[in-house]
């Protein structure tokens, strides 16, 4: 049997599956289980939920690969997650539970005036849109190579077969079928992974015991990196950045927080977010561990790296030494993760954009509300077909450094905008908030520059900090000559 037949297969195995789930998840739904799961769902079934979630299709084929060149340094990162995760837990989720939002970004025009608020839904929305298109393009590209190209289908039909699957899936129940549709990705992701490891590791001969030391001894293996302040994988940078970045792309994402905000009371969703944030930590773990096993693999079988590092699972699940089940794992994580993550982003889109940019919700009855949610949702589902497409023939980045430069960018504005409503009363000037938001990136792509330029220091991921602090600034001097609040938010 071919690969291109038992990669179809797995699809539509696992699309039926997914089609079920999310039959079952979404009877009896209306617009309230679209938006909010209806806020009856149990933390632990969230927390499980959100391992899933906040694992792409991206980070599926790149995590292994990245122990090439960076062996365990994004642990340091994910260390700053738990710590961001413990922070939207104690001063999120109680702010937004007591205002009883739908969408997060309600936060901001409540506290600074529409301008503001506009700005932060527009900022959200073109930071997912792109993230969620980058993310499903990995996806798309790599269907392409093992499906489409072989039978001769172009890029452009593949592209519109998935997203209609996606569309099909996510258009009645919204995020309480994501919240089940999660929980089998998580199911999915790590059953995949641990599998992965134990069939190429049997195929290398090693037992387990054999197997731990072979990982513990590899280069690949360095998890801590104290040495150069200036390199990328610094600890304090890794770390410092994780922290920020669980913050923007979790605590301030209406994508995540829609999820968390299903939980029925603050209590539970501090739960859920603690033991999710902890739990995430060792699921990349696995991905890493695995990354050395795929390493080690291609050494002993005397194979030459590929260019890109994120094509070595691939190139593993392929090969003819390998039992067939690793290709059908392979594909099976894969899409797990790519399908909850593109029909994640299309709900948060949509709700997002009735909500927050057309304020459908509090203009129309619940039946035209539920007319123009539907339009909504199917024209987000065209629009990130259509970033897909221009993405695959315009860009030669590799997929997860556009992903996080992304959002170093477009949430960068978000959480200073977060920061300053919340720690600082004095209003500001709304008007020419967006104003801020728009220069506050495009500075910090010059600060970036010059670093890199003139003193050879190579900015990661704190780039989203430099973004955030900047926008503070700017809105502390919209704020002179402006009287304080009388009471802050």
């Amino acid at each position: 049997m071919s690969h291109s037949v038992i990669v179809i297969i797995t699809i539509i195995a696992y699309f039926a599956l997914l089609m079920a789930v999310s039959f079952f998840a979404s009877r009896g739904s209306d617009n309230s289980t679209f938006f909010t799961g209806n806020r009856r769902n149990h933390w632990a079934l969230v927390a499980f939920a959100m391992i899933g979630a906040a694992i792409s299709g991206v980070t599926f084929i790149s995590v292994p690969g990245m122990v090439v060149n960076k062996g365990y340094a994004y642990l340091q990162m994910v260390l700053g997650f738990i710590v961001g995760y413990f922070v939207i837990a104690f001063v999120l989720v109680p702010l937004f539970y007591r205002k009883n939002l739908i969408s997060i970004y309600g936060y901001l025009e409540e506290r600074f005036g529409k301008s503001t608020y506009r700005a932060g839904a527009w900022f959200f929305f073109i930071s997912k849109m792109l993230g969620a298109a980058v993310r499903f393009f990995v996806v798309c590209a790599v269907l392409q190579l093992l499906v489409f190209s072989p039978l001769h289908i172009p890029f452009v039909f593949n592209v519109i077969v998935t997203i209609a699957l996606i569309w099909l899936y996510t258009v009645q129940g919204g995020v309480k079928t994501l919240i089940w549709t999660d929980t089998l990705k998580s199911f999915c992701l790590i059953m995949s992974v641990v599998l992965c490891i134990y069939f190429v590791a049997q195929n290398l001969g090693y037992s387990f015991g054999e197997l731990t030391s072979a990982i513990g001894d590899h280069p690949t293996a360095r998890m801590f990196f104290f040495d150069n302040p200036k390199e990328g994988t610094y600890f304090w940078k890794q770390f410092l950045a994780g922290v920020f970045m669980a913050i923007a792309t979790n605590g301030l994402d209406q994508d995540m927080m829609q999820r968390n905000l299903a939980c029925a009371d603050t209590r539970q969703s501090q739960k859920n977010m603690i033991v999710s944030g902890i739990m995430q930590f060792f699921v990349i773990a696995l991905f890493l561990l695995l990354g050395t096993v795929l390493v080690l693999f291609l050494d002993a079988k005397g194979i030459s790296m590929p260019d890109k590092s994120d094509e070595i699972f691939g190139m593993v699940a392929q090969h003819p030494d390998v039992p067939v089940v690793v290709l059908v794992l392979f594909v099976l994580g894969l899409i797990s993760a790519a399908y909850s993550a593109a029909g994640s982003a299309l709900t948060s889109l949509t709700t997002s954009f009735t909500v927050d940019i057309l304020g459908a919700h509090r203009t129309q009855d619940d039946a035209k509300l539920t007319r123009t949610r539907k339009r909504v949702h199917m024209a987000m589902s065209c629009g990130m077909g259509l970033v897909i497409i221009a993405f695959y023939y315009l860009s030669n980045q590799d997929a997860i450094s556009a992903v996080y430069t992304l959002a170093s960018y477009t949430y960068g504005p978000i959480l200073g905008l977060f920061v300053y409503g919340m720690f600082w009363s004095k209003p500001v000037h709304d008007r020419f908030v967006p104003v801020v938001c728009v220069a506050a990136p495009c500075l910090s792509w010059c600060i970036q520059w010059c670093l890199n330029h003139f003193f050879g220091y190579e900015t990661s991921f704190e780039l989203l900090i430099m973004n955030a602090a900047i926008t503070v600034i700017g809105l502390r001097l919209l704020s002179v000559g402006r009287e304080p609040a009388k009471a802050s938010a």
